[in-house]
This record gives structure tokens, sequence and C-alpha cells, in this order.
């Protein structure tokens, strides 16, 4: 009797601890579903049709759908449109694949970084954190405000992070209102 309690309190356990990290969450009014791929996911938000393009155009789609984990952050559609003129076109260009690839590759992290690991990583480096991209280069990650974390490209530039914590089953995106640069 006394292990059936026990086995039943450490299953219901498990499923709070696994069900908070397993809610679906609404982008760009559409379900995400945490059994899903990054792909899988993003391929229904209408805020990310830019990207989704742009991914598949890099060719960086069979990659995002592999088991990672990858820490994405996905630039809106508003934030390709805040760049300077012509440069998605350029960018989507087939002979262009290799640049494209080094802006996509500069939002993404090898790793599954959700708000808390994030805000850990900046408390731990005093007020900043250093976020080594796959591309090679780097963000800093910063708070701004209690709950608020400001990301700053290599160019200077401050994207901030708008949805968190967006979980897939390999890995998380956090939805940010601009695209980032490396040098």
């Amino acid at each position: 009797m006394k292990r059936s309690r026990i086995l039943t309190t450490m299953f219901g356990l498990f499923i709070a601890i696994t069900s908070v990290h397993a809610q679906v969450t609404t982008v760009g009014g559409e379900s995400m579903y945490p059994q899903k791929d990054i792909v899988s996911n993003a391929v229904n938000s209408k805020d990310h049709t830019t990207l989704v393009a742009a991914v598949q155009a890099a060719g960086l789609v069979e990659t995002l759908k592999s088991t990672g984990p990858f820490t994405v952050f996905a630039p809106v559609n508003d934030a390709f449109e805040n760049l300077p003129a012509g440069t998605v076109e350029t960018l989507l260009k087939p002979e262009n694949k290799q640049k494209l690839t080094t802006v996509l590759t500069y939002h993404v992290l090898s790793g599954a970084y959700d708000y808390d690991a994030i805000a850990k990583m900046i408390k731990d480096g005093k007020g900043k954190a250093t976020l080594t991209t796959v591309e090679g280069s780097t963000l800093t990650a910063m708070m701004n405000g209690k709950h608020n974390i400001q990301l700053q490209d290599e160019s200077g530039n401050l994207i901030n992070i708008t949805v968190y914590d967006v979980y897939q089953s390999n890995g998380v995106i956090h939805v940010v209102d601009k695209v980032a640069m490396p040098k």
C-alpha cells in the first residue's frame, strides 16, 4: 500500500512537472504544440512567414527539424520589413544563400534555453550573458525590467523578446521584434 502511494505520488509529480513545459502557446494566431519540432510549428505562424521562407531558401529546414536541441530567436515579419529596403529580397537570392544562412544561424543557439535559463546566465554574469550562436558570433543578453530580456547583436542593435518559452520537441523558440545582424 505504501509503495503504491509513493509510486502514485511520483507519477503525479512527473505529470505536473512535464505539463509545465508542455503547454500549448499561441504565436501568430496559431497554436504551437510542444510535441512538434521548430519548423512544423513555425510554418503555422502568420507572424513568421518571412522567416519560414528564409529558412527554406537557406536550406535549413532539415537542420531545424532534427533532434537539436536548439534555441531560436524568431524575428516576426515586421522585423524583416524594418530592415533597409531591398535587404530581404537580396538575401533570398540563390547567389546569397551563404549570407542568408549566416544571418539565420545568428538567431540560433545550440541547446534549449528558456527564460529561466537565460535569466540565470544574466544573473551569473552580473547583468549580462554572452550567448554564442550556431553561426559562431555572439549575442549579449541583459535584463530590461523584472521579466524582460533584451538582446544586443554585434552591431549594437537592441532586440526585444516579445514571446518567451515556446517549447518544441527539439528546443525552444523566443519571438523577437528585430533581426539580429552579425558583424
